[in-house]
């Protein structure tokens, strides 16, 4: 293998190396590697489909058979972003060693690379969560009150999320709060000691606790006092609520709850005992467009009566709708998750037929290309990592926001 060859791989696999070391966020989800997109003759196009789990009824008043139609379902992943960081080397740059090669070079440029795909993944990710948990404007944890983590966690069970491999995405100001407010409770020695010496919890709830600073800062509806329409155009799985006239001024991410519309178990279909919560999944003033859809009746029911009972689709006309958070202010947005609840999704980029040095690696459902080319009138060396990604929310109910103090 030449030089330059040997090279091109050590940079790639330096750069795959800390694309894991440097994803807080991404290496705690479903990563997913399409190889439709490497094979030539088998493109798929932009956009991959996630097959969702079935959903059935349970037949309870007759002997006889009721057979079921099978409807999976599916959720797209549009492979829309390609995101990139591109450098250049003189001749003399390029004779360092790996190790200071990516001290100087690779290194920071992975890490500006990473921050942001995981920046507007998990910005992106978790407005699509409709379970939102916590007082707005209370900080989290603040006098030891830990309600906002238990009943993040509740809501996550209640959505039939297994119990392991679950994950709390924080900022460090939240972390601090959780640490001071928490001190005189009843913690693990191992635990004490860590939010001693290091200022953060590492397990708590049932999920492993991350520090990220970048977490979502969601900004409320300028205007947020609104009622559904006397016709609010609900339809048994439909996924729009029509507002009263002119009323409303909402944002995508925005969380609501509609009077008399209470969560359903997703197999018993019993009731919850709490208002089933809905994410506005873009910004609106007329029908806003929601999260999850409004499931009346049948296998896929999602809401119910506070008894349990099926609702009409004339149930949510002309009803208060109550949003979390005050209109026009800012909160910042933990998350609490199972890692089943979001993919991620990446795939090959293709390596260019004049390309000389240009190398893709695919590792842990990653996949990143590498690519150098000459700059003859420079006399230098150019080089951009890339990497193509689409995420989505495959389980939104496996997964809750926790909202807290307001941002200034």
């Amino acid at each position: 293998m030449s030089n330059s060859l040997q090279v091109i791989t050590q940079i790639t696999n330096e750069s795959m190396r800390l694309a894991h070391e440097k994803a807080t966020f991404l290496s705690t989800i479903d990563r997913q590697y399409d190889d439709s997109y490497a094979k030539k003759g088998g493109k798929i196009g932009s956009q991959l489909r996630v097959r969702k789990p079935n959903q059935y009824e349970v037949t309870t008043t007759s002997r006889a058979m009721n057979a079921q139609d099978q409807d999976e379902g599916y959720e797209t992943i549009t492979l829309a972003s390609q995101y990139h960081v591109d450098m250049h080397f003189t001749s003399d740059e390029l004779t360092l060693s790996i190790d200071k090669l990516s001290e100087r070079y690779i290194d920071p440029a992975m890490a500006v690379l990473i921050s942001r795909v995981e920046g507007d993944a998990l910005a992106s990710l978790t407005k699509d969560v409709y379970n939102v948990t916590g007082t707005a404007g209370t900080g989290l944890g603040a006098s030891g009150d830990l309600a906002a983590f238990t009943n993040a966690r509740a809501r996550i069970n209640q959505g039939l999320a297994p119990s392991a491999n679950r994950s709390l995405q924080l900022d460090s100001v939240q972390m601090g709060g959780v640490v001071n407010g928490s001190k005189a409770l009843f913690h693990p020695n191992q635990q004490v000691e860590t939010a001693f010496v290091e200022g953060y919890y590492g397990r708590a709830m049932g999920s492993k606790w991350y520090e990220n600073e970048r977490i979502l800062t969601h900004t409320v509806g300028s205007d947020v006092t609104v009622n559904t329409s006397a016709s609010a155009a609900v339809t048994d799985g439909g996924s729009n609520i029509t507002m009263n006239g002119a009323d409303g001024n909402i944002n995508e991410g925005d969380v609501f709850t509609v009077a008399g519309v209470f969560a359903c178990h997703p197999e018993t279909k019993a009731s919850l005992g709490y208002l089933q919560q809905f994410v506005a999944t873009a910004a609106s003033t007329g029908a806003v467009t929601v999260s999850p859809p409004t499931y009346l009746t049948g296998a896929k029911k999602n809401v119910c009566s506070s008894s349990g009972a099926d609702l009409a689709t004339t149930d949510f006309n002309g009803k208060t709708m109550t949003f979390v958070g005050a209109a026009s202010t800012s909160y910042r947005q933990a998350l609490m998750y199972h890692k089943e609840a979001f993919a991620f999704v990446t795939a090959d980029l293709p390596i260019m037929d004049d390309a000389h040095k240009c190398q893709r690696l695919t590792q842990d459902g990653i996949s990143l290309r590498v690519w150098q080319a000459s700059d003859i009138v420079n006399d230098r060396l150019l080089m951009r990592i890339d990497l193509l990604w689409g995420v989505s929310a495959i389980r939104p109910a496996w997964a809750s926001r926790l909202i807290g103090s307001a941002v200034a």
